[in-house]
């Protein structure tokens, strides 16, 4: 960056003066910049891939050069335009920070006026900021896990207009609707990641009302000037990239960098070398001393409707049902000779049931706004009080959940044969750990492994190895209909003809349908049935391999709060390449001894070409 020769004494001046405060290692400077530590050996570099985010080509990973080329870029006089900016308002944090610390003289270094992000700023009114948690939702890859967001509270808003307020999110550029292509790009920083500023109502729409997925706020006790440094930061990061990156550098991982900016000092994203889960994220907000306020739960529509379906008779349901199709209009016979109370709970549900169906595509009749106008003016007519229900709040939040990696011990018998087993699972949440804080029916593992010893073996022996295995049970009823799935990958254990058992790779996985059965077990049983197809790969196969299908069915519940019951069966035709049956029955039950650790048994008989074999384990577990 060219200066005036004028100023180069003045340049030079602070440079020196920088270099002897150590500015270039201090963590507000290095915050600014996004620097991390190698994982993998010593030294640092910016997490930011863009040649824009730095006024010199080592600014990556030379933090000292950094300061002093950015130094040396304030001091140009190029004026704001509607496409370009001065450095001292296009890298206004930096500037605002170095101002502070070098005291610069503005008779030596003209400060410039930065009317677009003051006009910017005003706009947005910022007074207090709220870290947005919206749960996992498995039909969309990049929130199988959850996702994270800041909401930027203005100073007049409340509770009632709330979804004025705007938002900041970093997400992958990408279209891409296959989980399983996601997660495997995403590996290995395949999508460009961005920052964003979008309206509120916007996000809550897509999270609450399309994707079924309940949001947590958690307010925040920054201070003004805080926020000022979180919002000049987030201006000047502007449109750069970032490679994006599933476990470790997605949106959870760099909206803390944002909170490390605005309060220098929080220790958040060193909890997080290998991965970041978005729920252990807000947990490693909330342990910090004095940083949260309070905490606001929004039910998603989907959780009201089925908290309206409850308490709603057959007949009125069903009415529902049809008013929401557009099946039939608010002045059907059927609707009229309700009782008024009837009536009130059928149009609202109706017109409720009827906005889902707009919102997710469902429903593209040309008259579909029509029809929802007359179910609201068919409710205004009635003299009875809103019955929307009182939606209770979750006893236990998502950062009070259990923790994401696992450990389990156990020992067992295979068929006579003593074992011990090393369980560990990276993260994330199975179906038979505890829902609490989770959402109900989501399985999403990485990296699952086990290791076993048996009595007479010399050593361990991998018995199982999943990078992925991912669980989508999703209960279906006369108003909703998700088919539930499920996919896993990896390596396992597999008994041939000659009984040899050889690690085999394996991808498996298919459709299914899932159901509540609310009579059994207080309510909270679900029962399911899955077309399943297996690939198993092995040069132990005389084909290489052996491709089979066949159904799987079973039952998930909790009898008590701390007993849970997992039962299944399969049978798979292996039909192609090594001909031979699989069968199956499992019965897996957990007891939660608290929130952090749970005991586990595990009945099984199975069979593998013409062998079967009955085993039994017990597991203890921790989570941490």
């Amino acid at each position: 960056m060219a200066v005036f020769a004028a100023d180069n004494a003045y340049l030079e001046e602070l440079v020196q003066r920088a270099r002897q405060a150590g500015l270039s290692q201090r963590v507000e400077w290095l915050n600014l910049l996004h620097y991390k530590p190698y994982v993998y050996w010593p030294g640092s570099r910016s997490l930011a891939d863009d040649p824009e985010f730095f006024n010199t080509p080592r600014g990556k990973t030379d933090a000292a050069a950094e300061l002093e080329a950015t130094l040396a870029a304030f001091f140009t006089t190029a004026e704001e335009t509607d496409k370009t900016q001065n450095p001292q308002c296009r890298f206004i944090a930096r500037y605002q920070w170095l101002k502070q610390e070098l005291q610069f003289d503005p008779a030596r270094l003209s400060p410039q006026p930065c009317k677009r992000f003051y006009q910017w700023r005003a706009s947005l009114d910022p007074h207090a900021i709220t870290l947005v948690f919206p749960a996992a939702y498995l039909n969309n890859p990049a929130s199988m896990y959850g996702h994270t967001l800041l909401r930027i509270d203005a100073k007049d808003q409340d509770e009632r207009t709330r979804l004025l307020a705007y938002s900041i999110s970093y997400a992958a550029g990408t279209d891409e609707t296959s989980g399983l292509i996601f997660a495997v790009r995403g590996l290995f920083g395949g999508y460009p990641g961005v920052f964003s500023i979008t309206p509120y109502y916007l996000k809550v729409r897509e999270y609450s009302d399309i994707e079924n997925r309940d949001v947590w706020e958690y307010q925040l006790t920054l201070t003004p000037e805080e926020i000022d440094r979180l919002l000049m930061h987030v201006w000047e990061l502007g449109p750069t990239r970032f490679d994006y990156y599933f476990f470790d550098e997605n949106c959870a991982y760099h909206l803390l960098s944002l909170l490390e900016v605005a309060r220098p000092g929080l220790p958040l994203t060193d909890r997080f070398r290998w991965w970041a889960i978005p729920s252990d994220t807000v947990r490693a907000v909330t342990d910090q001393p004095g940083l949260l306020q309070r905490v606001v739960y929004r039910p998603a529509s989907v959780t009201i409707m089925q908290e309206r379906l409850k308490h709603l008779p057959a007949t009125e349901r069903g009415l529902a049902r049809e008013l929401g199709k557009q099946m039939i209009d608010a002045n059907d016979s059927r609707v009229r000779e309700l009782p008024a109370l009837g009536q009130a709970r059928a149009l609202e549900l109706g017109y409720e049931y009827a906005a889902y169906e707009a919102a997710t595509g469902s429903n593209k009749a040309p008259d579909a706004v029509a029809h929802m106008r007359e179910l609201l003016l068919a409710r205004s007519r009635l003299a009875v009080p809103p019955q929307k229900p009182e939606i209770p709040v979750p006893a236990v939040r998502p950062d009070e959940g259990h923790k994401t990696s696992r450990i389990g011990l156990g020992a067992g018998s295979r068929d006579g044969r003593r074992f011990g087993e090393i369980h560990l699972r990276p993260t994330y949440h199975d179906l038979l750990d505890q829902d609490a804080g989770y959402t109900r029916g989501a399985q999403i593992q990485f990296f699952d492994m086990r290791f076993r010893h048996y009595e007479d073996d010399d050593g361990l022996r991998l018995e199982e190895f999943k990078p992925l295995d991912i669980f989508s049970l999703s209960p279906r009823n006369d108003f909703f209909n998700p088919v539930s799935w499920k996919i896993n990958v990896g390596w396992t254990r597999k008994r041939l003809a000659d009984g040899a058992e050889p690690l085999v790779f394996r991808l498996h996985g298919g459709p299914g349908l899932a159901y509540a059965a609310p009579r059994l077990f207080g309510g909270n049983a679900v029962y399911y049935g899955f077309l399943e197809v297996a690939l198993d790969a092995s040069q132990r196969f005389e084909s290489n391999y052996t491709l089979g299908a066949g159904p799987a069915i079973g039952l998930l519940t909790d009898i008590t709060g701390r007993w849970g019951v997992h039962l299944q069966a399969r049978a798979l035709r292996y039909g192609l390449g090594d001909d031979h049956w699989a069968r199956e029955l499992v019965l897996e039950q957990r007891y939660a001894l608290g929130r952090q650790s749970a005991l586990r048994l595990n009945l099984s008989r199975k069979q593998e070409f013409r062998d079967y074999w009955n085993s039994g384990q017990l597991s203890l577990y921790f989570y941490f």
